[in-house]
């Protein structure tokens, strides 16, 4: 009605409305206000799935929050505490967070480093997932870093030491088992795009086939022809990178930059994990390229882990990993670091 149309009226607008304009802007208020009840009929749902998840009443949103280039994140209050809900709307959410989830379960089953407890991965019915998490009051990592190398090496020499030592009862009373082979039981995630963990008794199969997801990925969107030549090239260098050395499956982050670390009062922890078990030196490379970790880190990591013949290499090798994922998320800015990686590989 002529109300409707008045209060629908920009502000400081001072002409008139035809009744066609008001029916225009009365269809467009309801659409609106029925766009407004799918949300809240959506939002609702997933608040409910997660408290009954929880076994909790209340769900509050605190206004705290954060996140990244690929998630977002918000603190609510529950019954019985704190809780990090974070939320992505992308339509392989779902997958990612499940890898996610499954990450930080392993990794605190081996009682080596502290991670945030996850509680439950919910479907959005608005569109994507919500992995809920135990909330951690964290500062950037500082006087615990040294700590955190010393806990990384320990996790990364968790599965070996179980070749050798059989089944053990971590801290947390779970009984973890040997792993063998290369890969992960479920997908996984490096940023958003899912990686191929399927098993193998080969780690340079494993990680030739990773790089080879990355690199398919780049032709699709590329076509780069220079770095299907060095490619080509550098498959047949890799295995020189690997003679004198024996790799054994240690159980990785898989993406432990400096964003993805942090400590609490008493110790260090990390968070956003992509694990699967591969290489340790694999975790090493990506932790070199965008700072945040100190001398101390690496001094107490390669006490307790020393580096092995042609280490250098196989960093390079790790990283370019990282550099062409960087690629295939952010664009061709990635694109000159990628490419002078493999051409310092292939010489």
């Amino acid at each position: 009605d002529h109300r409707t149309a008045l209060c629908l009226r920009p502000q400081g607008w001072s002409g008139t409305l035809t009744a066609d304009g008001a029916r225009l802007l009365t269809t467009q208020k309801n659409m609106v206000l029925h766009l407004c009840l799918c949300l809240y009929s959506q939002g609702y749902k997933m608040f409910a799935a997660i408290k009954e998840a929880l076994g909790t009443q209340r769900l509050e949103g605190t206004g705290a929050g954060g996140g990244g280039c690929i998630s977002e994140g918000e603190v609510y209050k529950t019954d019985t505490g704190k809780v990090f809900v974070k939320r992505n709307s992308k339509k392989m959410a779902r997958e990612m967070f499940d890898g996610e989830y499954e990450s930080l379960k392993a990794i605190a089953a081996t009682g080596t480093v502290k991670v945030p407890t996850p509680h439950v991965v919910v479907d959005n019915p608005a569109g994507g997932a919500v992995l809920v998490m135990e909330y951690l009051d964290m500062h950037s990592l500082n006087r615990h870093a040294g700590i955190l190398g010393k806990q990384l090496a320990n996790l990364h020499l968790h599965n070996i030491n179980l070749e050798k030592t059989g089944n053990v009862v971590s801290a947390s009373e779970v009984t973890p088992t040997y792993v063998s082979q290369f890969g992960f039981p479920v997908t996984t995630c490096c940023g958003y795009l899912p990686q191929d963990n399927s098993w193998s008794d080969d780690w340079l199969v494993f990680y030739t086939r990773k790089l080879q997801q990355q690199l398919t990925l780049i032709e699709k969107e590329y076509g780069d022809r220079e770095a299907r030549d060095l490619w080509s090239h550098l498959q047949l260098k890799i295995p020189q990178y690997f003679k004198d050395i024996e790799v054994k499956p240690s159980l990785l982050h898989g993406d432990l930059w400096g964003g993805n670390a942090a400590e609490l009062s008493d110790c260090p922890v990390i968070f956003d994990p992509a694990s699967f078990y591969g290489h340790h030196e694999f975790d090493l490379a990506i932790t070199a390229m965008f700072g945040g970790f100190s001398r101390r880190f690496w001094d107490e990591y390669h006490s307790i882990i020393p580096k092995a013949p042609g280490f250098n290499n196989r960093h390079k090798l790790y990283k370019l990993f990282h550099n062409i994922n960087h690629w295939n998320h952010f664009g061709s800015g990635y694109r000159s670091g990628s490419l002078q990686l493999m051409r310092d590989l292939c010489r």
